[in-house]
């Protein structure tokens, strides 16, 4: 991403403050640069969303490996600076105030990092769901379905909550029953059936039947929660 020299005058016979100026001003504003670099680098690495987010979230994820020491030794070194002679002469102070904001920032974004891991390792996962969906609402019905399902008999055979907070249950003869977050639930019925199906059907069944669906059963996307309008899966038990 960037190179930048830099010495850790630890034990070092030559102290920093020994150094030549000139010299120690560019190798300290070197340091400077490397870490303004890693932070415009890496500022889109915490929003998914954002245009280059893999690229900064790879960045950031190389830096966890490799910029501690840096920053360790960068510190050390503006602490130094601050016994010398010369601090307050030329360029230092600004040097001084630019890399003690850089660390801290710096330090910061690090931390970040493994919350950003995590997210992105989410998104992930949301989209697999996302795209997986039909084949898993498909093996459900080739399990719990028989072959030619009557309308009318109530055979609930898989349920899936959306992101944003619909719940769908799906029955072997075609029906459905749907709640819209903070609605009451609501039979759906297909518009191929005839009059005498219609007859058929007993809504209070069909409702009964996913009120006691159990909720953990329901196909959520990673990281949500049991939403409402979900009975609890010890009172529950599937209909098959």
């Amino acid at each position: 991403m960037a190179r930048a020299e830099y010495r850790d005058y630890t034990g070092v016979r030559a102290a920093l403050c020994d150094s030549e100026p000139r010299w120690l001003a560019d190798e300290l504003s070197s340091v400077n640069g490397l870490l303004a670099r890693f932070l415009a680098s890496t500022a889109e690495a915490t929003n998914p969303q954002a245009l280059h987010h893999a690229e900064h979230l790879r960045l950031l994820q190389e830096a966890t490996g490799s910029l501690g020491p840096v920053l360790k030794i960068h510190h050390q070194n503006l602490a130094a600076l601050s016994e010398c002679d010369f601090r307050r002469s030329g360029a230092f102070p600004e040097i001084s105030r630019r890399g003690t904001e850089l660390l801290e920032r710096s330090k910061a974004r690090l931390a970040e990092s493994s919350a950003a891991l995590a997210a992105a390792e989410l998104l992930k996962a949301q989209q697999r769901w996302l795209e997986e969906a039909p084949a898993r609402k498909a093996t459900a019905r080739e399990t719990w379905c028989t072959p030619d399902p009557k309308v009318g008999n109530g055979d609930l055979y898989f349920a899936r909550q959306s992101p944003n907070g619909r719940t769908e249950w799906f029955f072997c003869d075609g029906l459905m029953v749907e709640e819209v977050a903070g609605g009451e639930p609501q039979l759906i019925t297909p518009e191929w059936l005839s009059r005498r199906e219609r007859r058929r059907i007993q809504s209070q069944r069909y409702l009964d039947a996913a009120k006691a669906y159990p909720a953990s059963d329901i196909d959520r996307q990673p990281g949500s929660s049991v939403g409402s309008g979900t009975a609890p899966a010890e009172q529950a038990s599937r209909t098959d």
